[in-house]
């Protein structure tokens, strides 16, 4: 896979993910329990690993081939 590509799947996944923790903030999270579980179990990971990895995801690409030689 290129890296563009790579670049523009992050981003997109960072991006919807993102939704629904504006909805947790702002919107009333009592009345879904079900949501509220989904966004801090499932949706905030992946936002915060999606940006680290669109961050600093050069360094462990490099590190993880150096580590297979």
């Amino acid at each position: 896979m290129k890296a563009s590509t790579e670049r523009k799947i992050m981003r997109w996944i960072h991006i919807i993910l993102s939704i629904p923790i504006v909805d947790y903030i702002y919107g009333p999270v009592t009345e879904r329990p079900d949501v509220a579980f989904a966004t801090r179990f499932v949706f905030i990971p992946v936002v915060i690993l999606s940006g680290l990895w669109m961050w600093k995801g050069h360094l462990l690409r490099s590190l993880l081939k150096r580590s297979t030689r």
